[in-house]
């Protein structure tokens, strides 16, 4: 263990755990929990990779033990206003660490160190969902193949070389390797990472986003519908040097899946030749499909398919007849709040939802700019006074922190900021629900929001069920009781925004 003092007279304690690996989702959790006692000022605990070390150290938590670590070691770093601060921090994060995770029917933990053993615990497996540093999660989820494990790889900061070669062996041994950094897949009905609570049914989704497969099943599900099986791909699965091998894998699954009747495609716009090679494989099938590649400007499509625009437009067109729960927006007319300025700031916690906005302001004729621009949108310049949509899940706002799904006060700062800036009419959010995200994203945002009479209006959408352990009648509740209005879908809240702005 290794202390410093600081400038600032802060103090920095590291502890160092060799060869230990652990769930980066679990570890930020814990770190948050941490950062939260009082005299805290930061909290860091991560494996020791040259990336995580540079977050820790501009984080101003890196001390020598750390400094020393190497990329298999786990680093507990914490900074604290004082030394009893900082000594009951560390406490509270080896407590964190050390207790029981996974039990056994006697009781005794049980946490498999390798794949192998978890393998032998459990030979009817078929799936690993892998959630290490990046720089290992290639070279786990090769052990995961070649047991014949299907990977769900949510790890991020995968070489591009290690994805392609993971799916071109994958595709050779007829597995499946969704990701890297795929944050959502139902399998089976078993939602996995950031997924939501749906009912079983016969409509499939192959998706390269996360919150894009979590906003149409759950408006299929608001619709009484269900979902076989959503498959996600990873991000990066349809530019062309992957060539979309999950997706093309995707298709073929649910293709020949009996309880799949109609297939849905998610991905912000594919590189065109692979767009031409999946839309090949839609044409070979004899079932239907809605082909959302938001953010492109429309084409053609086999005769089976429709190609749509926005996520609320992919759950209407594969509900068919049973659309009619998603089309209206539900929204308690215009909401309440102080009026002037011209533009719209949305805060997205999902990178899709911030894209389906921008579809919908854009094909509006409305300025806007964006930190993830769409096809037609301007990148964030300062300069420039137009409708500004923020991606809170870009590595920018989530270096060396949770994703705002987990850590909602990820989205803080930014909010106060677009509630002081005098040119703001409206403010667009998203709420989004599910396994592994925040308990109380709902809670967080009216607790810090101004009064009604202090702000613009707050228009949210909130993705996910009354299934979802964070409940979503609750949630609507909770942001209506603080004067916000929610909106059935983020497309209809994008338009009701427009409507506010422009008035």
């Amino acid at each position: 263990m290794a202390r410093m003092t600081t400038l600032d007279n802060d103090v920095r304690l590291n502890e160092v755990r060799k060869g230990t690996y652990l769930d980066s989702v679990a570890l930020m959790r814990m770190s948050r929990t941490v950062a939260g006692l009082p005299g805290v000022l930061e909290c860091g605990m991560m494996m020791a990779t040259p990336a995580n070390k540079r977050i820790m150290a501009d984080a101003r938590v890196l001390a020598a033990a750390g400094e020393a670590a190497g990329p298999g070691d786990l680093v507990i770093a914490v900074r604290a206003k004082d030394q009893s601060a900082a000594d009951a921090a560390l406490t509270a994060a080896r407590l964190a660490l050390d207790q029981p995770k996974t039990t056994t029917g006697d009781g005794a933990a049980w946490r498999p160190r390798t794949i192998r053993a978890a393998v032998a615990a459990d030979p009817s497996a078929t799936l690993a969902l892998i959630s290490v540093a990046g720089a290992f999660a290639a070279a786990e989820a090769r052990k995961a193949l070649s047991r014949g494990l299907n990977v769900m790889l949510f790890s991020d900061n995968v070489p591009l070389a290690d994805e392609v070669a993971l799916k071109r062996e994958a595709q050779a041994k007829g597995l499946l390797v969704m990701g890297p950094d795929c944050g959502t897949a139902i399998i089976g009905g078993v939602p996995l990472a950031f997924a939501n609570v749906v009912p079983r049914g016969d409509i499939g989704i192959v998706g390269a986003s996360g919150t894009g497969i979590q906003e149409v099943s759950c408006l299929i599900a608001e619709a009484g519908r269900g979902i076989s099986h959503a498959i996600g791909t990873g991000g990066r699965d349809l530019k062309a040097d992957v060539g979309g091998i999950t997706m093309l894998a995707g298709i073929d699954l649910l293709d020949a899946d009996p309880a799949t009747r109609h297939i849905v495609l998610i991905s912000k716009p594919p590189a065109d030749d692979v767009a031409a090679k999946v839309l090949a494989r839609v044409a070979r099938s004899a079932k239907p499909f809605t082909v959302c590649f938001i953010g492109d400007r429309g084409g053609d499509a086999p005769a089976n398919a429709t190609r749509v625009s926005t996520l609320r437009a992919a759950a209407r067109h594969a509900l068919g007849e049973s659309s009619a729960a998603v089309m209206a927006a539900f929204a308690d007319g215009l909401p309440p709040g102080r009026r002037g300025g011209t533009c719209i700031r949305g805060l997205m916690a999902g990178g899709t939802l911030c894209a389906e906005a921008q579809v919908v302001l854009r094909d509006q004729g409305r300025s806007l700019q964006s930190n993830a621009a769409i096809p037609g949108v301007g990148p964030l310049d300062a300069r420039t006074l137009a409708d500004t949509l923020i991606d809170l899940g870009d590595d920018a706002f989530t270096q060396g922190r949770p994703h705002p799904m987990i850590e909602p006060a990820v989205r803080d700062r930014p909010l106060l900021d677009a509630i002081a800036d005098h040119s703001t009419a409206v403010i667009l959010l998203d709420v989004v629900l599910g396994y592994g995200g925040h308990l109380d994203p709902a809670g967080h945002l009216a607790r810090m929001l101004p009064r009604t009479d202090e702000r613009p209006p707050v228009i949210a959408c909130v993705t996910g069920t009354d299934a979802d352990p964070q409940v979503r009648a609750r949630q609507v509740e909770t942001l209506r009781a603080a004067g916000i209005v929610v909106a059935g879908s983020m497309a209809a809240a994008a338009e009701l925004a427009a409507l506010i702005a422009a008035t």
